[in-house]
């Protein structure tokens, strides 16, 4: 039996404008995503440089410049991070090109004896004769395309980095003023409780982001100690150069920011460079770092983090997980602070909704 619902055009009329309202700001997220994110990331690390301002900020008895603090900690940052990025990049250009002009061609002349062990004669002239110059035209045509897309995003790479570097200082300078007079907007005039709440909440959300990040980058630099005390060591013992010490430290210690993988990729990436060197040097690192690795995580690092997100291990693993799909290594990286605040938003909702129910 059918039935006829009859609705009035004023309730007709609100329901096809939350619809359309819906569809827009799926748009504007979809399309200003690029800027969502830059902002987002700027936001993050505001907050994770948070408590060097502080630090800082407390050596200023008189507090008479509240912004020469978060500038001199911003700075701080970005010194730090140019000079990782100015040590590192020299040495890995060098070894790979050390790489490519000592030993690759022993690697290529022994392409044959690999082919005969396979059963497979001339193996190396097979594998370079498919380079003929009847596809040189196209091979080239397809390196220019690649070159031009390349330049593309190293551009807008920079753009976005530029702007990232603008916003957190911005954010670090006008940030607590900026959320003050926020949340005055909404209380008005009287006092407010849900909004005193939600301020404790979001409160509450920023020390769990940096906490989080001030204990990883204490670990981190233990872990590019460790590195650092031994790769020295072995340049003695194996007749390397000592210089690839302080660089490989340093990269252990960037990747350890990328949690649950990277160890893992620090690991891998300095043995590769050990292995352009000496190929027991590098195996004597990886059997060190896979068992200190197990030592940090289990023994060290509990012991720093104390479990602060409090955090399951496979909560962790979904949020990297989903975070890396949606937006890469930045997303890896944040992903673990942000479900650490999810939790609080659900550890505070049971209070949240007494107050609601209070009114």
């Amino acid at each position: 039996m059918s039935r006829k619902i009859e609705v009035d055009t004023k309730t007709f009329v609100r329901f096809w404008l939350v619809i359309l309202a819906f569809c827009l700001v799926g748009l504007f997220i979809y399309k200003a995503l690029t800027g969502l994110i830059i902002v987002g990331i700027s936001v993050f690390l505001a907050i994770a440089i948070r408590p060097l301002v502080e630090k800082i900020d407390a050596l200023d008895k008189k507090k008479k410049h509240p912004a020469l603090s978060a500038t001199m900690a911003y700075l701080i940052v970005v010194l730090v991070l140019g000079v990782i990025i100015a040590v590192i990049g020299p040495v890995v250009v060098q070894e790979t090109t050390k790489f490519i002009n000592n030993q690759l061609p022993e690697v290529i002349d022994g392409i044959n004896d690999f082919g005969n062990n396979i059963g497979v004669e001339n193996l190396k002239e097979t594998v370079f004769d498919k380079f003929d110059m009847n596809n040189l035209g196209e091979v080239l045509g397809k390196f220019g395309d690649t070159v031009f897309s390349g330049i593309g995003t190293i551009a807008g790479f920079i753009t976005s980095t530029i702007l990232v570097l603008v916003l957190t200082l911005l954010f670090l300078l006008e940030g607590p003023a900026m959320m003050n007079e926020f949340w005055n907007l909404l209380s008005g005039k009287h006092r407010n409780e849900s909004i005193d709440e939600a301020r404790r909440v979001t409160g509450r959300m920023a020390r769990v982001i940096s906490s989080y990040v001030s204990k990883q980058i204490s670990i981190a630099l233990l872990d590019g100690a460790m590195t650092v005390f031994v790769v020295f060591l072995l340049s003695i013992i194996f007749g390397f150069s000592a210089g690839l010490a302080l660089p490989m430290g340093m990269t252990t210690a960037i990747l350890y920011l990328i949690p649950m993988f990277g160890q893992i990729i620090g690991c891998a990436i300095v043995t590769i460079l050990l292995l352009f060197n000496s190929p027991i040097a590098a195996l004597v690192f990886a059997i060190f770092y896979i068992v200190y690795a197990q030592v940090e995580n289990n023994l060290i690092a509990p012991k720093i983090q104390g479990d602060s997100l409090h955090l399951h291990p496979v909560v962790i693993l979904i949020a990297i997980t989903i975070g890396m799909y949606m937006f890469g290594l930045i997303g890896a990286i944040i992903a673990v602070p942000i479900a650490g605040c999810i939790r609080v938003l659900l550890e505070e909702y049971p209070r949240i909704r007494e107050l609601q129910e209070g009114k």
